[in-house]
C-alpha cells in the first residue's frame, strides 16, 4: 500500500510538472506545425483557393509523446477557387489539446483571398479570416501541491468561474509570388481574444509571421529539366515576447520529397536558442500528397520528450477550372 501510494504521488508530480509546461507553452504562443506548408490556410488566409479547384488538407501533430497526455494538434482545411471572381474561399478548423486537465483551444472560421496580377511575372494575394475561438479546461483533473502530500485533501485552489471561454478573432495576410519565389506576411489574433477562465482579462497577443522561399530546378541535362528541385524556405514568428525561426530545405524528385528543418534562434540569448531538428519525407501523386515528419528535440529537454510526430494529407480535386486562362501557381512546397 505504501509503495502504491508513493507511485501515485509520483504520477501526480509528473502531472503538475507537465501542466506547468503545458500552460506556459499555450499561453506563450499558438500551436505550431513542422509541415506548415502542408496546412497553408493555417499559415495564411492568402492561401485560400490557391489551387485551380478544390483542396482538402488534414494535419495531425503529437508533440512530446513520452510525457503523460502530450500536446496534440488537429487541423482541417478546405479551399476553393472561383476563377471568374479571381477569389478563393476557405474553411479552417483547428483543435489543440494538452495535459491531463484537457486544456484545449478550438477554432473554426472562414477565409477569403483575392488574386491580383501585378505584371507578367508577379502576383499578389491579400487574405482575410474571421474565426470563432473557444478555450476549455477540465478543472477536476488538475492536481495541486497539498494533494501530493496527502491523498485525503481535495486540493486548495478554488474552482475557476468558467470551464470554457468563447470569443471571436481575425487574421490578415499578404502573399507575393512568381514562378520561382514567394514571400508572405500574416498577422494573427488581430482582435486579441480573451483566454481567461477565471473572469479576469487575459488577452492573446497578436502574432506576426514572415515566410518565404524559392524553388530551384537542379541537374538540368541538355537544357532540359531533370524533374528534380531544391526549395530553401523559412518561417519567422513573433508573438508577444516570444519569437521563433524555422529554416529548412526540401528536395523533390517525383514522387518523392525529403526535407530537413532547424527550429530555434541561436543568436539571441533571451530566446530559446535551440528547439528541434525536423526530418520530413513525403510521397506525391498528381492530386494526392502524404507527408510524415519527426522532430528531434535538441533543447534542454532532449531525451525526455520522445520527439514529435506529425502527419499530413493533401487532396486536390476539380482541378483545371482555369484551363482557358492558365493561372500562375504558387511554387511553395505542400509538405
Amino acid at each position: 500500500m505504501f509503495v502504491e501510494r508513493n507511485q501515485n504521488r509520483v504520477r501526480k508530480l509528473v502531472t503538475v510538472v507537465l501542466l506547468y509546461f503545458t500552460i506556459g507553452q499555450l499561453l506563450a504562443q499558438d500551436s505550431q506545425l513542422s509541415q506548415f506548408y502542408s496546412s497553408p490556410l493555417y499559415l495564411a488566409p492568402s492561401f485560400a483557393g490557391a489551387t485551380d479547384g478544390d483542396r482538402v488538407a488534414v494535419n495531425y501533430r503529437n508533440q512530446w509523446p513520452a510525457l503523460p497526455k502530450s500536446f496534440v494538434t488537429y487541423v482541417f482545411s478546405y479551399g476553393h477557387y472561383f476563377p471568374r471572381l479571381n477569389s478563393g474561399l476557405g474553411v479552417l478548423v483547428t483543435r489543440e489539446q494538452a495535459g491531463t486537465s484537457q486544456l484545449a483551444t478550438t477554432n473554426a472560421g472562414l477565409l477569403y483571398s483575392y488574386n491580383i496580377i501585378i505584371n507578367s511575372k508577379w502576383s499578389v494575394r491579400p487574405g482575410l479570416s474571421f474565426m470563432y475561438t473557444e478555450r476549455s479546461l477540465n478543472f477536476d483533473k488538475l492536481v495541486f501541491g497539498d494533494e501530493l502530500i496527502s491523498d485525503d485533501t481535495g486540493g486548495s485552489v478554488a474552482v475557476p468561474t468558467l470551464d470554457r471561454k468563447a470569443d471571436i478573432d481575425a487574421a490578415a495576410s499578404v502573399l507575393a509570388y512568381n514562378e520561382q519565389y514567394w514571400v508572405g506576411l500574416t498577422v494573427d489574433h488581430i482582435l486579441q481574444p480573451d483566454r481567461s477562465l477565471t473572469g479576469s482579462e487575459s488577452l492573446l497577443p497578436m502574432k506576426f509571421s514572415l515566410f518565404g522561399g524559392a524553388k530551384i530546378p537542379i541537374l538540368r541535362r541538355y537544357n532540359k529539366p531533370s524533374g528534380q528541385s531544391l526549395s530553401p524556405a523559412f518561417l519567422y514568428k513573433q508573438q508577444g515576447v516570444n519569437s521563433q525561426l524555422d529554416l529548412g530545405l526540401y528536395w523533390y524528385q517525383m514522387p518523392l520529397a525529403l526535407g530537413v528543418w532547424y527550429r530555434g534562434i541561436p543568436v539571441f540569448k533571451n530566446q530559446v536558442s535551440n528547439d528541434a531538428i525536423a526530418f520530413l519525407v513525403g510521397y506525391r501523386l498528381k492530386n494526392f500528397t502524404i507527408g510524415y515528419s519527426y522532430d528531434f528535440t535538441i533543447s534542454q529537454l532532449v531525451g525526455n520528450t520522445g520527439g514529435t510526430h506529425e502527419l499530413s494529407i493533401n487532396i486536390l480535386f476539380n482541378q483545371g477550372l482555369t484551363e482557358r486562362k492558365k493561372r500562375r501557381q504558387i511554387p511553395c512546397p505542400d509538405i
